[in-house]
């Protein structure tokens, strides 16, 4: 047989792998549901233009598409929110507002895998669609480091970094840069940290073309503003601007929300961010691990326009995606992965064919009571037996032997202690689920 093998950037998850992977969905779907989030799920192939539609042609050379049997133009997802917003827009009308929806899917992006980016992965999509204010970016801001929070991370360990589109437009606009070209400067704004001077020059003048504005002066303005960390030298800057005043008074109400909620520590502002995907519209940020690496950890923001533009009404929306690739490398630098033992209740040690039947209805009706119970599908000496818990992964075994059988009991073993004792059967499972809650202890006279 030929070796073959998992294709680049893909993974394959064993079960000791997978039991991390429930891990981070079960914390993503608990702090999701807490805010009366509703889960959705979309198709994992879409037609090709749904992602077109919203980003353009140049984002083709990042997925994966095809054309299928039928003679369609298809793409795997890359992302979620488009179908989301094709989704909302179909039966948005008759849906009550706010809408708060979360999903967790795999997406795939045609990218060189490199650490902390993958061709596929799994990501916590949250939005809240049907609200203009504030309130609604910090209820998703606030989502974002709960999430975080929920995996035992604390709010000095990241750092969630707001940035407004909405007031970088605004002052764009104060140096003469029209619109249509302000989205173009703040593609090169996103790549100020990591720029070289005369890359950033030509991207400015590229970006510029058509203007009577100096790139140079430009490109040190922008750089002025994106170093602006307060609110008070915001408003400094917007004076006699009744229109930037008016945003920093909705900044004040975001600021004060969050703080409320007792999240201020964990968040800044960072004019730098401004996210690199043209549909966003106001408020935008992204999460990122305060050591280490800094790695970037979940980024989102507000897309007012989204719904109406993929065919909907015009509904604002805003929301965030987090993925499990970095985090789960930030959570295991951190020893915050628990040890899963994805192992059995109780694993039922049959002792010959006279208990047999007694063992079966038992872990039957275990089972049926939602207990996670394995057993020995052929007979086998007690030494092997007790082997072969172990190695399932079981705490606890539940011992039938004729002897046990003819009293009408089973002998509960821990493996840890070899602590023993005997239950009526007709008893099993409140005893057995106080052994789970509460040890040996729990049954033993």
């Amino acid at each position: 047989m030929s070796d073959i093998r998992t294709l680049p950037g893909f993974r394959e998850f064993y079960p000791e792998d997978r039991a991390v992977l429930g891990h981070v969905m079960d914390v993503w779907r608990r702090a999701c549901r807490r805010y009366g989030f509703r889960e959705w799920e979309s198709p994992v192939l879409e037609p090709l233009e749904l992602f077109t539609e919203k980003s353009g042609e140049e984002i083709v050379r990042q997925l994966f598409n095809f054309e299928d049997k039928g003679g369609r133009k298809v793409s795997l997802r890359p992302e979620m929110t488009p179908s989301l917003a094709r989704m909302v827009g179909a039966k948005a009308n008759g849906m009550p507002k706010p809408i708060r929806w979360f999903a967790i899917g795999e997406n795939y992006r045609y990218e060189k895998p490199q650490k902390g980016r993958l061709r596929a992965f799994y990501q916590l999509n949250a939005d809240l669609l049907g609200e203009a204010g504030p309130a609604a970016d910090a209820e998703i801001i606030a989502l974002c480091a709960d999430c975080l929070i929920g995996f035992g991370l604390t709010q000095a360990d990241f750092r969630i970094r707001i940035s407004d589109r909405t007031l970088w437009f605004r002052y764009l606009g104060s140096l003469g840069i029209p619109e249509a070209q302000a989205t173009a400067v703040l593609g090169v704004v996103d790549k100020l940290e990591r720029g070289t001077p005369k890359d950033l020059l030509d991207a400015m003048t590229a970006a510029l073309v058509g203007t009577s504005v100096d790139p140079l002066q430009a490109l040190e303005s922008a750089r002025s503003f994106a170093n602006t960390k307060s609110l008070a030298d915001l408003e400094k800057i917007a004076v006699g601007d009744e229109a930037m005043t008016l945003r920093l008074a909705e900044w004040k109400q975001l600021l004060g929300t969050l703080q409320a909620m007792g999240f201020s520590e964990c968040v800044a502002i960072d004019l730098t961010i401004v996210r690199g995907l043209a549909y966003y519209t106001g408020f935008v940020f992204e999460a990122f691990e305060t050591g280490g690496e800094a790695r970037a950890l979940a980024g989102g923001g507000r897309y007012d326009a989204l719904v109406k533009k993929l065919g909907g009404p015009d509904l604002p929306a805003v929301g965030f995606g987090m993925g499990d690739v970095t985090l789960r490398d930030l959570l295991d630098s951190k020893k915050l992965i628990p040890a899963y033992a994805d192992g059995p209740d109780f694993y039922v040690m049959i002792l010959g064919d006279d208990a047999r039947n007694a063992a079966l209805e038992d872990l039957a009706n275990l089972r049926r009571a939602g207990f996670r119970v394995e057993y020995n599908l052929k007979d086998g000496k007690f030494p092997k037996l007790i082997q072969a818990a172990e190695i399932a992964g079981a705490k606890y075994t539940l011992i039938y032997g004729g002897t046990e059988v003819a009293k009408g009991v089973a002998k509960v073993r821990s493996l840890q202690d070899r602590a023993e004792a005997e239950v009526p059967r007709t008893d099993l499972v409140p005893a057995l689920r106080a052994v789970l809650e509460e040890g040996m202890r729990a049954i033993q006279p």
